[in-house]
């Protein structure tokens, strides 16, 4: 059997990142080349020229405004150096399986808290938002959480709902996903996300489940399929991917962040979604993320942590 070239990619070696951004100088100008592609631009008043100080600052030669090569992006007020970040970045991106934060400071060497920071979730959630799926969707309803005692099923306490979508190409094979948190199953629900998500003239393949009626308008071709529920519907060929995707996540889930906490599952989602969608390129991934990064506002640690997650 052929390998599949998408998973024997060689990516970026180690000693070729290192090579490529092992020291502090190379990181910074990497950060200049992602953050401003085409030369400096002033954040107050987007005047292109600029004199460089001593301080590592950047001053306006029309306004006057100084700025750092770090402020406005979600590398602002770091202490740590760049090198560390990139290499936070490298080891998120090149891993198949993803990595938790616990991990991850073991790896960089700095505190759980550091480590949370450096996932850089919250930039992946951002990058995510309004991206649209379109052509052949497999959709299903899923949820997280609910390891508890008590209630089972779509009722139970704890849990917590997402949608699970699947783009296809011609040949039936993946392209990319969506993992979205919503509030419920509901109508009015699945419309809102319909609205956000799908490019009209999307062909969406659903199961019996009444809110995927949401998809019974002109702007969808709507194919839903009614299965009954267990064993018929998880091996139903016309939800193999959305399937697949599914068992992936929760296996992620399961083996590398062990169990997340509700507040937190909309970045988690993003990460799998994001690292799912790009990886046809793991080489680009890095230069990738470093752009998205550098163009994302700043957010405070007590925004972004708001409780103890567990991964």
């Amino acid at each position: 059997m052929a390998r599949d070239p998408i998973q024997f990619q060689p990516g970026l070696s180690l000693p070729a990142f290192i090579e490529q951004y092992g020291m502090e100088e190379q990181c910074r100008a990497a950060l200049y080349r992602y953050r401003w592609p085409k030369g400096f631009v002033c954040p107050e008043c987007g005047n292109t020229t600029c004199c460089q100080l001593s301080r590592g600052l950047y001053q306006c030669h029309r306004c006057h405004h100084q700025t750092s090569l770090t402020a406005g992006t979600i590398f602002h007020g770091t202490h740590l150096p760049l090198t560390t970040w990139f290499l936070a970045i490298y080891l998120l991106t090149q891993r198949k399986n993803g990595l938790s934060a616990l991990q991850l400071s073991r790896e960089l060497g700095v505190s759980y808290n550091t480590a949370w920071k450096l996932k850089l979730l919250q930039v992946m959630h951002e990058r995510n938002q309004g991206e649209k799926l379109t052509g052949r969707i497999e959709i299903d309803d899923a949820y997280l959480g609910g390891e508890r005692p008590g209630k089972r099923g779509r009722g139970a306490e704890h849990k917590f709902p997402f949608v699970a979508a699947v783009q296809t190409d011609e040949e039936g094979h993946p392209q990319r996903v969506q993992l979205r948190r919503v509030s419920g199953f509901t109508l009015a629900e699945m419309r809102r996300y319909a609205q956000q998500a799908m490019a009209p003239g999307s062909q969406v393949v659903s199961d019996g489940l009444g809110c995927f009626r949401a998809f019974d308008t002109p702007d969808y071709a709507h194919e839903r399929h009614i299965t009954g529920g267990g064993r018929a519907s998880v091996e139903n060929p016309e939800f193999n991917w959305v399937n697949t995707l599914l068992g992936n996540v929760k296996n992620a889930i399961t083996g590398t962040y062990h169990a997340i906490r509700e507040q937190h599952a909309p970045r988690y989602l993003a990460e799998f979604e994001y690292r799912f969608n790009r990886r046809y390129d793991l080489k680009a991934m890095i230069p990738r993320l470093l752009t998205v990064a550098a163009r994302t506002p700043p957010m405070p640690y007590r925004l972004l942590k708001m409780a103890e997650p567990y991964a």
